[in-house]
């Protein structure tokens, strides 16, 4: 085999190649744009495991007392055992208690205050791929994607900014298109739109 037909082989392999990443590039699905708005409305916290409780019990302060959520989504407590708390607000927590209390104290008056925060996954805001510092947020009411970004760190030098998505869970994994690249690095506040509770957000690599 000659020299030149080599040559000719290794570009044409080459040009091959770059159609193959041209053609993947082109196939890469388009999803509508984020909305700016994320319509959350009267948003109350939502209780998960790992999250630490404070349950008052008025006028008894033997049974009063700070206690985890365990891993299983349960707490435990005097006068209150295995009681399922993920999932519940913390007055649904309270009323709870309150029937368990119930069968020992006489009209039970209890409160609960979420003392430290983790939120179960349906609720929390998970960031994924070229991110500075992929992980996981406890939602905010208002929380926007500025937000999420400046928690995380931003995205590396290998991020491909506006190739961004957020796959919306709460709206049956329906997936929307975000301009991380416009709004970090051009400032374009257009592009900052809100996030929902539950919400993913995947940040892809780029093709360099």
């Amino acid at each position: 085999m000659s020299f030149n037909t080599r040559i000719h082989r290794s570009w044409l392999a080459a040009v091959a190649v770059f159609s193959a990443l041209l053609a993947g590039c082109a196939n890469q699905p388009v999803y509508p744009p984020a909305p700016a708005s994320a319509n959350v409305q009267d948003y109350t916290y939502i209780i998960g495991a790992g999250d630490g409780v404070n349950i008052i019990v008025w006028r008894n302060p033997e049974l009063s007392m700070s206690v985890p959520v365990r891993p299983d989504g349960k707490i435990a407590a005097p006068l209150v055992d295995e009681l399922p708390a993920q999932g519940k607000t913390s007055s649904e927590l309270a009323r709870d208690i309150e029937k368990q209390l119930g069968k020992y104290v006489r009209d039970p008056v209890v409160t609960v205050l979420v003392n430290s925060f983790v939120g179960p996954y349906s609720e929390q805001i998970r960031v994924v791929g070229e991110a500075a510092k992929p992980q996981f947020l406890n939602y905010k009411k208002n929380m926007t994607l500025l937000d999420v970004m400046i928690a995380v760190g931003g995205i590396t030098d290998f991020a491909d900014g506006n190739k961004a998505s957020i796959l919306r869970t709460s709206e049956g994994n329906k997936q929307y298109s975000v301009r991380l690249k416009d709004l970090l690095k051009r400032g374009d506040v257009s592009a900052n739109v809100e996030v929902k509770p539950g919400d993913i957000l995947i940040v892809p690599q780029g093709l360099f």
